[in-house]
């Protein structure tokens, strides 16, 4: 097969095409040949080591849908030529082929395209869990969305609008605010033009928002905290401009602030929660709450060119990659 493989950290040009061998399956694993691969910041803290690999060389990606062609020894719930979605920690998603554990696949219904699913396994489902199980968000509340326009930020839009919030989202340019507006933010705050803290508070009478999306971090986060409502709430789930720095945790103490960094593995990683999760994501496609459209596509041998464009900021919605 072919793969994406990088021999040491560093940035978009240590990303080679190569050959490979078909890894063998383990008992409980599934050969996936993919038709479709998400791509997501989580690849580019891989690719630059700030998520270390286990070893060199290696393969990059999180995310992946595909069709199964072999199972291992004990598997009974998959079938060969059945298809399936999984999002893993473990890298390795930016190849023809990979062996997945057939306990992190998950089925895909008839009626979600190959492509979508690329978007809805990691995106989706991360959507998904910040919405309802780390800040369960409720109808009335006032939501904050860092980075409303990328991939994870439009569903976050559209989906929390669905619940009956009001959604206010940041964005850098005006054409990143219109595309926000479109899929369900009803305030847009150009963060380039203006502090977006002071706009929320003055957008909701001087209350300030329940809880804030973050997934910038360093380049938000403080602010994040001066933009929450008393009891408000941050969820820090990326860090797109770096990890966020130590604070004095007395700044909370001004409205009883909470701050959690939840990560989607943990969430998924209860086979019972992992399927609840998927349903409630392809019901949210299927009823129309999400609509999940891919930006740009790129040849999986062009993915340098997928990282370049993510990395630039420049990037609306979601990329998928094409073996």
């Amino acid at each position: 097969m072919k793969a994406i493989v990088i021999h040491e950290p560093g940035g978009p040009e240590v990303m080679r095409w190569e050959d490979r061998a078909l890894p063998a399956i383990d008992p409980g694993e599934v050969l996936v040949r993919h038709t479709a691969i998400g791509v997501n910041f989580i690849d580019v803290y891989q690719r630059l080591g700030r998520y270390p690999v286990a070893s060199y060389p290696s393969s990059i990606g999180s995310e992946g849908v595909g069709v199964v062609e072999a199972v291992g020894a004990g598997v009974t719930t998959l079938k060969r030529g059945q298809r399936v979605g999984y999002a893993m920690r473990a890298p390795g998603a930016y190849a023809e082929h990979r062996v997945v554990p057939a306990a992190m696949t998950v089925p895909l219904p008839d009626d979600v395209p190959d492509e979508v699913a690329a978007i809805l396994m990691l995106k989706g489902m991360t959507a998904e869990y910040l919405l309802h199980r780390s800040y369960a968000v409720q109808a009335g509340d006032t939501v904050l969305v860092h980075a409303a326009a990328g991939g994870t930020g439009l569903l976050l839009c559209e989906w929390a609008h669905a619940l009956g919030a009001r959604v206010i989202g940041t964005t850098s340019t005006s054409a990143k605010a219109a595309l926000a507006r479109r899929h369900g933010a009803d305030e847009v705050i150009l963060y380039t033009e203006e502090d977006f803290a002071v706009r929320v508070k003055a957008l909701t009478g001087g209350r300030g928002a329940q809880v804030v999306y973050d997934g910038v971090g360093k380049a938000t986060f403080m602010k994040s905290l001066d933009a929450l409502t008393t009891l408000g709430h941050v969820v820090c789930f990326g860090a797109s401009s770096g990890a966020v720095e130590p604070f004095d945790l007395g700044k909370l103490s001004a409205g009883s602030l909470t701050v959690s960094r939840p990560v989607l593995f943990h969430y998924t990683a209860d086979r019972g929660r992992l399927e609840q999760m998927a349903a409630r994501t392809f019901a949210a496609y299927r009823d129309g709450k999400i609509r999940p459209e891919v930006s740009r596509r790129f040849a999986l041998k062009d993915a340098a060119k997928a990282h370049r464009l993510l990395e630039s900021r420049q990037s609306t919605g979601a990329m998928v990659l094409i073996p």
